[in-house]
Formats: structure tokens, sequence, C-alpha cells
């Protein structure tokens, strides 16, 4: 007989009509969350219950509605929505958004600690929500990784649990022992129960970073109590020693985040953001497993590549000799295209094990043609050289000529013209791409359009058709927004009724031009983040005595602001059209409402186009 919760059955029993109870998703010190569906929305929640034995306290009831309505109040991209505050029977409940994904513990738990780069993207969203309510006068009181959800479908960084958590004298009241809140994430002065500011959430902050490079805490020990006196006194590790491999700026971030004294903490969460913002403009090295896929796997290369035509032909040979010419074709036909599939499937399918899909792939590419182009422009200088003209310009003529040789007949007197216009067709042509590949690495470009087109893609969709799902880890969650929203919208798009399609079918070139016009962007603010560096606050003259020198910065940091803004617009626009092909799937939108999307999403781009173009005649000029 199946054991069935008494909590479950009589909290069911207390929200019925309401909500409909599915399953428990966790159980803490604070209570018992279950995933639920609200009746009258019919929309997934998840419900956490204060305790029974601590609902029955009215000083604590009291406090935990008028908190959790609080944090009701916060309206932040990264953080989970709460629908509803309530009690009902003796049960006091919030209701809030369920997210699809795991949290910060779990991920770690399965794949070990976070990259530097992914776990500074990570932190930095999760400072932006602690910036956010910090200046709605809320404090967390209880950041750490339990709290931090990564969204399956995004990536996107979601904290739970704001100013809800830790209710019982302060954040630190003790009783026979027990500690009110989690000891291993608790600042100092939280841990004295002392009064507590946002600084006292960046502490936790710095401990969960900690947790997300090393894959375990600074401070363990035997009992809550030893826990909290090393807080108070212990100086932690550091994290550089831990965890090989963090960057400088990235590591004493995190120990300073870790200060005993508050005052020797950053300033605010945004500060903590701006500075992992940062430290993510510096760091742009593709994963291994999707670095080695792009530079060797996605094609075929070497001493196999030579020697296979020749186990090739001695195949098709045999298998001709022993079942006729009809089954040495077929040999030879298998050959060229089942075998050559098949691996690359196979390939394909490592990658997927390893974490990354199809828009991964497409990021990597990128990221690999712009590293290529960059290092193979130094020393050639911009534009177009008077060789290359004159190369491509005999490549033209020669293609005329030879025309025109044909025209006019090889037998006749003409037949010269033909000649001559193949050699200068096929030397000037030559000449361009040995020119073209000194500046741009020509087989990453054509093995990269292969794999972004639909042959690429068909070939993911094959790999992961036969690959079990359950070899298949989480969705890395590495990717920039503006990659995830588009991945999410393709896949909106392409369980649409093709109908419904037909009448969007501009949909998916206007999401790939936004893609790009935001990864342009970001292109653009390295280029000017490295062109201010780190001094770039200005000189604080008046606007007479600002030299040269201080009048460029202050352009440049123009300049950045209106970037900043265009990348803001792009990726508005695509979280736009993400959000309408959901609405259209629940059938609360329509396909005029996206067509408006798409009209204004245009707009965008050419407003991104006009940005870009206007650089270039400035860089022109100067």
């Amino acid at each position: 007989m199946t054991n069935v919760d008494p909590l479950f059955l009589s909290f069911q029993e207390a929200v019925a009509g309401r909500y409909s109870l599915e399953r428990e998703l966790g159980r803490g010190g604070m209570g018992v969350v279950y995933l639920a569906r609200e009746v009258r929305l019919d929309r997934p929640v998840a419900i956490k219950v204060l305790p029974p034995a601590r609902a029955s306290q009215p000083a604590l009831r009291e406090r935990f509605l008028r908190e959790a309505r609080t944090a009701a109040k916060l309206s932040h991209p990264n953080i989970i929505p709460i629908h509803a505050v309530d009690e009902a029977q003796g049960f006091v409940f919030f209701a809030m958004a369920y997210v699809e994904g795991e949290t910060i513990t779990d991920r770690v738990a399965a794949r070990g600690p976070l990259p530097p780069s992914e776990g500074a993207r990570v932190l930095r969203e999760v400072a932006w929500a602690l910036a956010y309510a910090h200046g709605q006068g809320v404090i967390h009181r209880d950041v750490k990784p339990d709290n931090i959800m990564l969204e399956a479908a995004s990536g996107r960084v979601l904290v739970a649990d704001f100013g809800i958590a830790s209710l019982v004298r302060g954040a630190a009241g003790l009783s026979g022992g027990e500690v009110i809140g989690t000891p291993e994430f608790m600042s100092p002065e939280q841990a004295l129960g002392e009064e507590l500011d946002p600084r006292s959430d960046l502490y936790a902050l710095g401990v969960t970073a900690f947790f997300v490079f090393t894959g375990r805490l600074p401070f363990e020990a035997a009992s809550a109590t030893e826990v909290l006196a090393k807080q108070v006194t212990a100086p932690p590790p550091s994290v550089a020693e831990v965890a090989s491999g963090i960057p400088r700026r990235l590591a004493q971030l995190v120990e300073g985040c870790l200060a005993k004294d508050r005052a020797e903490r950053p300033a605010s969460a945004a500060d903590v953001a701006e500075r992992l913002s940062q430290t993510l403009d510096k760091k742009k090295d593709l994963p291994l497993a999707l670095r080695a896929f792009v530079k060797h796997d996605s094609r075929f290369g070497g001493a196999g590549v030579m020697l296979y035509p020749f186990g090739l032909l001695f195949g098709s040979v045999w298998a001709g000799m022993m079942t006729g010419v009809t089954g040495g074709m077929a040999a030879f036909i298998a050959g060229l295209t089942v075998v050559p599939l098949a691996i690359l499937v196979g390939r394909v399918r490592r990658l997927l094990r390893s974490g990354f899909d199809h828009g991964d792939l497409v990021l990597g590419f990128k990221a690999e043609l712009e590293q290529q182009t960059e290092e193979r422009g130094f020393g050639i200088g911009p534009g177009t050289t008077g060789v290359e003209r004159v190369l491509r310009l005999g490549a033209f003529a020669g293609a005329v000529m030879m025309v025109a040789g044909i025209l006019a007949g090889i037998e006749s007197n003409f037949a010269w013209l033909f000649g001559v216009g193949i050699v200068t067709m096929v030397g000037g042509g030559f000449g361009t791409l040995v020119l073209l590949q000194r500046r741009r690495d020509v087989d990453t470009d054509v093995y990269g359009r292969f794999w972004r087109g639909p042959l690429g893609r068909w070939l993911f969709g094959l790999a992961r058709a036969l690959t079990p799902a359950r070899s298949l880890p989480a969705p890395l969650t590495h990717r920039p927004t503006e990659l995830s929203l588009g991945m999410a919208a393709d896949k909106l798009y392409a369980d649409l009724p093709k109908e419904t399609q037909q009448q969007l079918r501009d949909l998916p070139d206007v999401v790939r031009r936004l893609e790009d016009d935001a990864q342009r962007m970001r292109r653009r603010m390295d280029e000017l983040q490295d062109a201010l560096g780190p001094g770039e606050e200005g000189s604080g003259k008046g606007e007479g005595a600002l030299s040269r020198q201080d009048r460029i910065a202050a352009d440049l940091r123009a300049e950045r602001r209106l970037v900043q803004q265009r990348l803001k617009d792009a990726v508005a626009a695509l979280e736009t059209i993400r959000l309408n092909l959901l609405r259209l799937h629940a059938g609360t939108a329509t396909v005029k409402h996206l067509t408006t999307d798409l009209g204004l999403a245009r707009q965008v781009a050419r407003e991104v186009d006009l940005l870009l173009e206007s650089q270039r005649e400035v860089e022109e000029l100067l």
C-alpha cells in the first residue's frame, strides 16, 4: 500500500477548488514545497507551506504573511514571481511561478563546479536580482544555491524566497541549539544576530560563488554552532587555490564579498554585477568540447581522408566481385554518403552528451571565425588592398572573356579569347582565394555554413533521436541571452501548424537578424570597453578644460551608451517575439499580434544597421 503524507492530504483538502496538488518538490526547515495547478488559470505553480507548528504561532504567522506580501511586489526577470499569499484552515502558504529547471546545488552535484565564464554569468544575474530587491528595500537574508534556479529552456537564473526564509528573532535566532536560517551561508553579522543590510546578502553571494566555482563550501563543521563560529572568526580559504584556472579579478571579487567586515565588501549588488560584467567581457574562450568540434570534429581531414578513397575503391571492387556490378555500385554510393554521415552523427552524439546543442555550435563557429579573422588581419590592415582589387577585376574580366569566346564560337578566330578568359579567370580567382585565406579562415567559414544550415540541423536532430535521453545532460547555460531566446523562438515556431508557419514565414529570418545584431553590438561593446580601459570615469574637468583625450573618451562613452541601448532593444524584440509565440500556443494571442511584433523588430534591426554604418563611415574618415 502506498504511503501518503498526511500533510499533503490535509493541505489539499484546505485548498481544494483553488489548487490541485500534484507532488512534493522539496522539504526543508521552512516547510514543504508542492507542485500544483492553479484551477482558475490552469497553470502550474509551486506552493510553499509554512510548517503547521510554526503557522500556529500568531507572531510568526503574521510576519510570514507580511514579508511574503512584500516579496510578492517584486517584479524582475531574475526573481521568481509570487502569485498569491494566503492562509486556509490553519495553513499559511504562498504560490509562486513554477520553474522547469534545476537549482545551482543540483547543477553542481550532477556536473561539478561551473566554468569561470558560466559561473560569472550566473552570479551576475543573481546580483542583478539582489540589486533590484535592495532598491525596493527588501533584503533576501538566505541567498544560497538551493534558492537559485536555472531555467531549463533558456538558462535564465531565477532567485526565490526573498525576505521569507529567516523569520524567527531576526535571521539567526537560536532556540535549543537550532539555528533558523542556513549557517553555511550566514554573514558574520547575521550569525551574531546583529542588524542586517544589503551587504549581508553580498556575503552569502560570496559563499555561493565559492561553492559555484569549487563545488565545496568555505566553512563546514559537524554542528551549526561550529559553522557559525567559523563564519565570525575564521578567514576563508582562497578560492583561487581551491579552483584552479579562475581569473584573478574574479577570485578577488569573491574574496571581497567574503570579507568579515561588511565595510570591506563591495558597495552594492549593482557594483558586483558590474565587476562580473567586466570579467565576462574579457572571457571569450569556448568550452573544450565545443572548441574541439569546431576545429576538428566538424570536418574531415588528416591522413584518414587521403587513405579513404583507396579503401573505398578496394571495398567497392571487392563488393562487385562478390555480389556483382550492382553490389559494387551500392557499396561505392554508401561509402560516399552513408559512411561519412554515420561518422558525423557519431561526433554530434558525443557533442550532445557533453551538454551542447545546435545553437551552441552556431555560437562556437561565430566565435572561432571572429578570432581567426582578428588574428589573420593583424598587420594586413582594414579594407581591400590594391592587389585584391586587381585580382578580383581579373577574375571578373576572365569570366567575361570566356563567355564572349563561347558566344563567338570556339572554332572561329576568337577561340583565343576563350582560352585567355579561362586562364585569367582561374588565375584571378585563385589569387583572390589565397589573399582571402590570409584574412579569413575559409575552411571554417565553409564548414560553419554547412553546420548552421538545414543539413547541419538535420544531423543534430538525427543524432538526438539516436541518443538515449538518459545519457543527455541538462542543457548548458553559458549561451548569450539572445541566442537562448532565438533557440526558444525557433522551437515554438517549429511546433506551430503549417498554415500558421506560412503566415509567419518571415519570423525565422527576423530572429536570425536580431541575434546577429545583438552579437554585433556585444562585439562593439568589447571594442569600446578595450578602448576606454579601466580608468574611464572622466577627468572631472569643466567643459572648456577638457583635453582632446578627454573629449575622445567622452565620445566613446556616449557611443557605448547608444550601443548598450541598441543591444537592449534587440534582445527586448526577441523576448517579445518569444512571449507572443508562447501566447499564440496558449490561444491568448493572434497571428496579427506577431505580425506587428515582426514589423517593430525589423525597425530595431534597421536602427542597428544605421548605427553600424555610421561607425564604419567614421572609421573610414579617421
